[in-house]
């Protein structure tokens, strides 16, 4: 707790130590399968498209993570919403399947999803989660993007489109309050954070993921928002990881920043925090060129405000000054992230994972607008044991 309220530091040297983690990965011993028999990500993947953007059902968890800011036309001025949609997998363990026998169904694979919206100009946040088990009402291809959850789906409209000329459906919504049903077409070519989209969480064998994320998506669809149906444009990011263990022992949770900056680039950041109230070395900030190029650099993390949750107690960083080196000039350059409201909590009742995911604004030191963001905080109201 006392990390979260006094102010929070990264040195540059600690970028500089996970830039080596990488090619360390080459050195360790890393076994084919965990304890629990689930497969564990190698350094020099090779993906195969489409099939690599479905599921991974060898490795034990698993997301297809969207984020947006979303704008519809209305009046003198753009109404603008923010959205987040996440699909999860998460394979029980091998003995467990096993042991349910061949009459049960459902049993190996569990998906949860959420969803959630903020409305900008009210401060109206609204979300929903769901739980299903492989074949009743949730279900992911192998072999392509075709993720689906009850009446929520992300899919890949043309599964034989090269890569490079992917265009995504997204249908979501919450409760009877919220629904959108979204196209996504790529704006840059897809990422592969890490070496070549093998991406360290840590100093154990086992802690890392395939990481793979379109940067920058133009959004275009329609919201209907309380029976009302608007037309809405704008830009998402989406993230496709999959691991069988995403944190080390020593770590408690993550902040993760996705920021599209008016200039043409995108910025990715994670910070590791360990049980001591420190940063892990595995930690990385990450640019995104013109041209779809990534590039690691040094980075300091500074959060300069508090926001207490009324629904939990949990604190979590808000206001957040962010420094780092522009990989083209060479320059120090210095983001502030602000929210766009400070209420946007999702609480765990389902998942069991409590954490604070919100639409922010990134501005110049001295408040000029510079891009929009999506900020995500785990492990502030308990650790999250679940992704060990």
């Amino acid at each position: 707790m006392r990390a979260l309220v006094s102010l929070l530091c990264v040195g540059f040297g600690l970028a500089a130590l996970a830039l080596a983690l990488a090619p360390a990965a080459r050195g360790l011993e890393i076994p084919a399968l965990t304890a629990d028999g689930f497969a564990v990500p190698r350094p020099d993947p090779v993906f195969a498209f489409p099939r690599d953007h479905g599921s991974h059902p060898d490795y034990k968890i698993e997301w297809w993570y969207l984020t947006g800011h979303l704008y519809a036309n209305e009046g003198a001025a753009p109404r603008r919403f923010g959205f987040q949609a996440t699909f999860f997998r998460s394979a029980a363990p091998r003995a467990v399947a096993a042991n349910a026998g061949p009459s049960s169904f459902g049993h190996d694979q569990i998906y949860l999803a959420h969803m959630a919206l903020i409305d900008v100009s009210t401060g109206r946040f609204l979300h929903q989660e769901r739980l299903n088990r492989a074949g009743w009402d949730a279900a992911a291809s192998a072999t392509t993007l075709d993720v689906r959850n009850g009446d929520w789906s992300l899919t890949l409209a043309d599964p034989a489109a090269a890569p490079g000329a992917e265009t995504l459906t997204l249908v979501g919504g919450i409760r009877a309050d919220a629904r959108f049903a979204l196209t996504l077409v790529p704006k840059k070519p897809l990422v592969r954070f890490g070496a070549g989209g093998y991406s360290r969480k840590g100093a154990a064998p086992t802690a890392a993921s395939y990481y793979l994320t379109f940067p920058r998506l133009a959004a275009t669809g329609t919201l209907t928002l309380d029976g009302r149906a608007l037309r809405v444009a704008g830009e998402a990011w989406m993230d496709h990881e999959y691991s069988s263990s995403q944190l080390d022992q020593n770590q408690v949770g993550w902040d993760w920043l996705s920021a599209q900056l008016d200039d043409g680039r995108e910025l990715m950041f994670y910070r590791l925090r360990t049980t001591d109230g420190g940063t892990d070395p595995a930690s990385t900030l990450t640019w995104v060129n013109r041209d779809g190029h990534a590039a690691t650099a040094p980075f300091r993390w500074e959060p300069l405000t508090t926001w207490k949750s009324p629904h939990t107690g949990a604190i979590y960083p808000q206001r957040i000054r962010l420094t780092t080196t522009d990989p083209v000039t060479g320059a120090e350059a210095v983001f502030l992230v602000e929210p766009l409201h400070p209420d946007q909590e999702l609480g765990g009742s389902l998942g069991g994972v409590t954490y604070w995911e919100g639409a922010c604004r990134v501005l110049s030191p001295a408040g000029a607008p510079l891009g929009a963001a999506y900020l995500e905080l785990t492990g502030y109201d308990r650790a999250v044991e679940a992704l060990r």
